[in-house]
Parts: structure tokens; sequence; C-alpha cells
């Protein structure tokens, strides 16, 4: 028989899980209220990125991908969990309400990606010089589609180069914008701190600094077009609107599609600058042909494995209901 304690620990080791996903400058923006067999997953804005993403539209997606994670270590642990996505109207910091229960026959299929959360990293280096197939292709598209979300691979030459050069301008906007130096200078902290964007503690100020006060656009621009240009896999994630809804469905498609993308022995990382920069979004939409983009990533064989980076402690991101 379960006892009050087991089902305690088992809801904190899925939440555990859970805050394993990707966030914008690994800001990690959850939290979660537990109440019973019940999970709410809510939006911590304290946590929001006001300048590169003033819509919390990238803070709903990282909570997308937190969602997937939790329901994939309720689906390995034999549950099944019954998602409620924005459950409250007069809550807009509620985005989902997650019910557990005993699975009904097999559990969700998804369970079986449980082994690659914790493998799953943002990958930055350059990869192998080697192709991605068209069946783990066609296997991740088919992911992203599973959850409701379009994933668009950019074959051709004409399509990568055309997504490249909108980086380029993307770095070269951001970096002009002191507001978003300084932003992305806040959130590049020593691994003690737990969240960020690691830094070594001692070189920490001077890093920041120089962020700060340099407009690194164009050499930046420069190497993330050509890392665009030659990666395995260039591809992106859009959907059909562009809503909160919309957002929490493209992080768990996200999330699906990276750690099946990990199963298959790849790693990713995101060039989202012509996402993020508003009058370069649609550019990049005639460049789709299709939906909205989300999420401009790219995919291939790491050289070598990367740590992983910190994490906030459970008390720090779990509540009581």
């Amino acid at each position: 028989m379960k006892t009050v304690g087991d089902a305690h620990g088992r809801t904190l080791e899925l939440i555990r899980q859970a805050i394993l996903a990707p966030s914008s400058h690994n800001t990690q923006p959850w939290l979660f209220r537990v109440c019973d067999a019940v999970i709410e997953l809510r939006a911590d804005r304290r946590r929001a990125l006001p300048v590169n993403d003033p819509d919390d539209r990238e803070l709903t997606v990282s909570c997308g991908c937190a969602l997937m994670n939790l329901r994939i270590a309720a689906a390995a642990s034999g549950f099944s969990p019954h998602v409620h996505l924005l459950p409250d109207a007069e809550d807009p910091e509620v985005l989902a309400r997650v019910t557990i229960t005993p699975a009904c026959g097999s559990p969700p299929p998804e369970g079986d990606l449980l082994e690659f959360i914790e493998k799953r990293r943002t990958y930055r280096k350059s990869f192998l010089p080697r192709k991605v197939g068209a069946a783990t292709v066609g296997s991740l598209v088919e992911a992203a589609r599973c959850e409701g979300a379009v994933l668009r691979p950019l074959l051709s030459v004409e399509e990568r180069q055309g997504a490249a050069r909108l980086v380029a301008e993307g770095d070269a906007a951001q970096w002009a914008d002191p507001r978003w130096r300084r932003e992305l200078a806040a959130w590049m902290r020593p691994r003690r701190r737990g969240d960020g964007l690691p830094v070594p503690t001692l070189t920490a100020p001077v890093v920041r600094a120089v962020v700060r006060l340099f407009n690194m656009g164009g050499g930046v621009g420069s190497k993330d077009q050509r890392v665009a240009e030659t990666s395995p896999l260039l591809a992106v994630l859009g959907t059909e609107g562009d809503t909160v809804r919309d957002w929490l469905t493209a992080g768990q498609a996200l999330q699906r599609v990276l750690l099946l993308a990990c199963r298959n022995g790849l790693q990713a990382s995101y060039l989202n600058q012509p996402i993020q920069v508003a009058a370069l979004r649609p550019k990049l939409q005639s460049v789709v042909g299709e939906g909205f983009p989300q999420i401009l990533m790219r995919l291939g064989y790491p050289v070598e494995a990367s740590p992983a980076v910190p994490r906030r402690s459970l008390e720090e991101v779990t509540q009581k209901g």
C-alpha cells in the first residue's frame, strides 16, 4: 500500500524531471503548486525577460517544455497525466493543471523518452560533419505533429541561407539595443546561483561588463550566420496560431522533438533571433511558408559531451496548494 509520503515523493520526482526542461537564458520560469494528485503549472513572471521576450512567448514555450517532461515522467511511472491547459480564466499565471491517475491499461507511450530528459543538452559548439538521415528527420517531424505543431526542416540552400541572413540581422538588432545587452548580462551568472547562463565566478564581472558596454552584433552575427548555414539540420517549429495556448503547444512539441532527437544521438541549440525581433518574424514566416514560427533550431551530432546547466532546487519551484 502506498503511503502519503510515497505519493509526495513521487510527485516531487515528477517535478524534478519537469524542471530539467530548456528555457531562454536558463531562467527556469516555472512554479508547481501541488494539491494531492493535482499538479498546477504556473508561470513565474519574476523571471521574465521583458526586452528579449516582451510578450512572455518564450517564457510560455519554456513552461510547455516542462509540462512535456512532467507528462513523460508520469507515463514512465505507470500513470496517466490528464492535462487541462489554461484552466482558470481569472488567473493567467496558471498555465496547466495536471491530474495524475493510475494508467488504465498501458501507460502513454511517451514514457519511453524518460531516460533522455537528463541526457538532453543545449549544445552550442560545432557539430560533427555528419548528415542527419531522412528517416530520423521524418520521425522528428512526426513527433511535432503528435503534439499539434509543425516541424519544418529547411532543406534547400535558399531556405537555409535566407534563415541564416535573418539570424545575422537579428543579432545586429539585439546587440545594438543597450537594454537587451544589460538584460543578457544580468543573466550571466556563476554556476552556484542555480540559474542563468553559467560563467566562471572569477571572470563573471568582466564578462558581464563587456556584454553591457560593447555592441558585438557584427561579429556575433557573422558567426551565427555561418553556424546556421553549416548545421547538419536547420528546422523551424511552428504552430497554426499565435496564442498562449499555441505557445504551450509549441513547448510540448519542442521538448518531444528534443528528447526523440537525443534518443537518436542528436543534440540541439537555438537561433531564435529572427523570431525574437518582431520585424524579422514575418520574413522567417515567408521562408517557412506556413504557420507562425516559434523556434528556429539547429540539430546535429555532438563532438563531445556537455555538462548540465545548473537548476533551481525543488524547494524553490514547488508550492503546496
